[in-house]
């Protein structure tokens, strides 16, 4: 099913209720923040920033449209990135560079904001140099989540610009083959927030942030499926590691329209 086809049909499904829906949570202390230190900000040159997450030493997990500028559409050049790990009240973990960074080879920036973008929103940036403190460590990526899950999700976002927030209990509310809708609490800065679950006994990332929308007035979270999606993001990484600037991931300006039924915002 096509991912716009899908979010239309939303529209027709009664979302189930949750009661156990929890609010979100400022991590801006040193004890509330323990073990999220491998979530941080990625500052964006003049464009602004996104959230991202270590899942190696030396490399970020994040949203692709983050990558481009939303005025221009252009690839924000890799030494206007910078990721802050555990950006908290003014001061980082650990400050890294961006070596290279790209998108999925199947993700098209639109600045049309295409639902269909949301398959493909995922990027990796590896770091000028690895991460390699005590106190982070990379989180592991797990297969996509089912209808009904429980997650929850860490990110910064506008007016939450210097401390993460964590929403430890959130749901899934549907999902396609491409994409997961979530009931996560997100805004503007949150795309490339990983959304976790328990797996195994430990905190895994199943989606990254790529979107937020309004569904018949119900504000809902869009994820991208990491199954498949991460495994082809690392091997354009590793075929293609000497790659810069826009290379091979050329931009295309779509001028579809927005798919009826949702009100489609990049956050």
């Amino acid at each position: 099913m096509r991912p716009a086809k899908f979010i239309a049909l939303l529209c027709l499904l009664a979302f189930p209720g949750f009661a156990e829906e929890s609010p979100l949570v400022s991590l801006e202390t040193s004890a509330a923040g323990a073990g999220w230190q491998a979530v941080g900000r990625l500052n964006l040159g003049k464009r602004g920033f996104c959230t991202g997450t270590l899942i190696a030493p030396d490399l970020v997990l994040t949203a692709a449209h983050c990558l481009f500028d939303k005025e221009t559409g252009a690839r924000i050049a890799d030494q206007d990135i910078e990721f802050l790990a555990g950006w908290r009240n003014g001061r980082a973990e650990a400050y890294r560079g961006a070596r290279t960074s790209i998108a999925h080879p199947d993700y098209i920036y639109s600045g049309a904001k295409s639902l269909d973008r949301v398959a493909f929103d995922l990027a990796l940036i590896a770091l000028d140099q690895p991460i390699r403190l005590p106190q982070i460590t990379p989180f592991a990526t797990a297969g996509r989540p089912a209808r009904g899950d429980a997650v929850g999700v860490v990110s910064y976002a506008q007016d939450r610009a210097e401390a993460p927030s964590l929403q430890k209990t959130c749901h899934v509310l549907d999902r396609a083959p491409d994409i997961v809708v979530f009931s996560c609490d997100v805004d503007f800065g949150s795309s490339g927030a990983p959304i976790f679950a328990l797996r195994d006994g430990q905190m895994k990332i199943v989606s990254v942030v790529s979107a937020k929308a309004d569904v018949e007035g119900k504000r809902v979270a869009l994820g991208s499926v990491l199954t498949g999606r991460l495994e082809e993001l690392r091997a354009e990484l590793d075929a293609d590691h000497q790659r810069s600037g826009m290379g091979n991931n050329k931009v295309r300006l779509l001028s579809g329209g927005q798919a009826g039924g949702a009100k489609f915002v990049k956050p």
